[in-house]
């Protein structure tokens, strides 16, 4: 194996990468409804610009760094021998794409040994890029503007706690997700849905929404996602004794975890 680069080098490919792909997205959008096909449900979309995108960032890390390995949503997979793993979503939030709803991301992890060292989320309809490096913090860069640190939120308690959540595709499982949406939303301030894993968890990570909570992610959904967040100072964790996303993911301030994964773990005896 390969000496590992610092973070901070494997920060800068993704993001270059991330930049050029959501140019790609962002021509696509006006016909992004015209070539959708669907994968595990009727409403699992998947569009002519995942694919082409996911195409794009393939090429480009794999022509910077021959020897690694890459996780990708729309099929891409390679084993590498560097011992860094690209994991990449081309379109986070593709739902969104096809209906012009401004929340959909290029996302693209480094991981070494199944641990994030660089990440970026870059929603491609606003052009926020958010960015985090293992022990490095977390970053939101506007465009046209300096680059912030990220440091989260803090409410003073689980009832002013706005809380960020996610939905699966078939039916079955929708249903059980809204029963526990009806049993959490009278003890927290408000629920939102913003149909992206990777921009909720950064959403996190900004102070935007207080805590975030979803089922059976994946690993693209929430690779570079998840670093930002806790490289923002967020608890990320999934229930008592569990690892993130398995099965539940959990991103939440500080100030309420304890009391929101102990609700959650109430919530879902059957995860």
């Amino acid at each position: 194996m390969s000496t590992v680069p610092e973070p901070a080098v494997l920060l800068d490919l993704a993001a270059s990468t991330a930049r050029e792909a959501a140019d790609l997205v962002a021509r696509g959008r006006a016909s992004a409804a015209q070539q959708v096909d669907v994968k595990s449900s009727p409403v699992d979309m998947v569009t002519a610009v995942d694919r082409a995108c996911e195409e794009l960032v393939t090429g480009r890390l794999l022509d910077a760094r021959p020897d690694d390995g890459l996780l990708g949503e729309e099929g891409g997979r390679r084993s590498g021998s560097s011992g860094v793993r690209w994991v990449v979503d081309p379109i986070d939030g593709t739902t969104n794409f096809v209906y012009g709803l401004p929340a959909y991301a290029v996302s693209i992890a480094a991981e070494v040994d199944g641990r994030a060292l660089a990440g970026v989320v870059l929603n491609a309809a606003t052009g926020e890029l958010y960015s985090a490096t293992a022990g490095g913090g977390a970053y939101l860069t506007a465009p046209g503007a300096e680059p912030v640190r990220l440091t989260g939120s803090r409410p003073a308690s689980l009832e002013h706690a706005l809380v960020a959540t996610g939905f699966g595709y078939r039916a079955e499982q929708r249903r059980a997700q809204a029963a526990v949406v009806a049993e959490l939303l009278p003890t927290v301030r408000d629920i939102r849905r913003h149909g992206s894993a990777a921009l909720d968890l950064c959403t996190v990570a900004a102070g935007r929404v207080d805590a975030y909570y979803e089922l059976h992610l994946n690993r693209w959904d929430f690779a570079a996602g998840a670093l930002v967040a806790a490289e923002a100072g967020a608890v990320v964790t999934g229930l008592p004794g569990r690892p993130f996303a398995e099965p539940l993911g959990i991103a939440v301030a500080p100030s309420v975890a304890e009391e929101f994964v102990a609700l959650l773990d109430r919530l879902h005896p059957t995860a």
